[in-house]
């Protein structure tokens, strides 16, 4: 269990970004060409059993496999490979590219004991900004009394997860949640409103919140950036001046863009309700992963604006079925995973992690 007495938060108002401060991030590659307490319950593994090994996918842009319902995706620095998460499970999984031969087997990081209870359990995944020297994860999990993020040593196997950020509220539904990195030493954590609208407009509450968490460890304190969140999608951030954020609530979905300033604005917005989900941002847009329309959704946004005034283009849509998690993979492509197994109609290879190029421009589609 990862049971541990709730480290005290401090709430505290609007939070404004430096974008000055030193990152250690390589700059975003962008969409356009370069012209344009209580004991955790032990959880049974997937009534749908990986083949016998190897379970390779006749797809060549398909990095893995036969997976469980995935719950979070993040590329490593090497360019070539992945942490992917299980959310039942509570697995962390290195998968790794090849664009030809068998692909290697996904290889077990780290367990963590978690309560996936409606939709939660493990749901996002963030690298230390210092990844390369301190082999550092953050993960957002929901206990049976709390939703947390959590950090996971890679170098000390065995060792507990420590938590970092405690005693979000957790609910009937709206448990997931998401993580990145703005800068070096700031964290942002997205909270669902834990099935409790009310609680995303309470100040006093972490539901339905972004928050900034300077220097994350053991009993850091958050700050609001923005509320009204309904279930948490994704946040991701370009590490320059735009943070995204993805939620679902019950008028519409929506992808927020957060600025220098702090201020929410809304950029775009769904009210046929794709599903919007994972997020991974570009110096000139983001990349939304869609569950129900089974897509990813590639919004591209003014250089000097940053407004999204076209309506979003879809790429691959009904190739891998649901799209959850989105990450920007050092190869050029974005990465997503599929969460085919708990709500959708999976085949024999479900669930996976696959590799999606970006268009060099293309039309829009879609409901503004």
């Amino acid at each position: 269990m990862l049971g541990v007495t709730l480290g005290a938060v401090l709430l505290s108002g609007c939070a404004r970004f430096d974008d000055r401060a030193s990152s250690p991030f390589t700059t975003e590659p962008v969409w356009q060409d370069a012209d344009q307490g209580t004991t955790t319950p032990k959880v049974p593994p997937s009534t749908a059993k990986r083949p016998d090994l190897p379970c390779v996918d006749p797809d060549p842009a398909v990095v893995v496999s036969c997976l469980d319902t995935t719950g979070g995706l993040v590329a490593l620095p090497d360019g070539g490979s992945a942490l992917v998460a299980e959310r039942l499970t509570g697995r962390i999984l290195k998968v790794v590219a090849t664009d030809e031969g068998v692909p290697p087997e996904p290889v077990e990081v780290a367990r963590l004991d978690v309560d996936p209870t409606g939709d939660g359990g493990l749901t996002a995944l963030a690298l230390s900004p210092t990844y390369g020297e301190d082999g550092l994860i953050y993960a957002y999990v929901t206990t049976p009394s709390d939703n947390r993020v959590v950090r996971i040593s890679t170098s000390d196997a065995g060792g507990a997860p420590k938590p970092i950020l405690t005693g979000i509220p957790k609910g009937p539904n709206g448990n997931r949640g998401g993580i990145d990195f703005h800068t070096v030493s700031r964290m942002l954590v997205l909270t669902g409103d834990a099935g409790n609208p009310s609680a995303a407009a309470d100040s006093g509450s972490m539901a339905g919140k972004l928050l900034s968490v300077e220097s994350p460890g053991p009993g850091a304190n958050a700050a609001v950036v923005a509320s009204g969140i309904g279930v948490a999608g994704g946040v991701c951030s370009d590490h320059k001046d735009s943070i995204w954020i993805t939620d679902r609530t019950a008028t519409e979905d929506r992808l927020q863009r957060i600025g220098p300033d702090g201020v929410a604005v809304k950029a775009w917005s769904w009210p046929d309700h794709p599903g919007v989900a994972g997020c991974a941002a570009a110096s000139d847009g983001v990349a939304v992963a869609l569950t129900n329309q089974k897509a990813l959704a590639l919004a591209t946004a003014d250089k000097n604006t940053h407004a999204v005034t076209a309506a979003p283009s879809l790429l691959s849509q009904d190739k891998y079925g649901r799209l959850d998690g989105a990450t920007l993979g050092g190869d050029g492509n974005i990465w997503a995973a599929t969460v085919n197994k708990t709500d959708g109609q999976p085949n024999q290879y479900d669930d996976r992690v696959v590799r999606i190029p970006p268009p060099s421009g293309g039309n829009g589609s879609g409901p503004d």
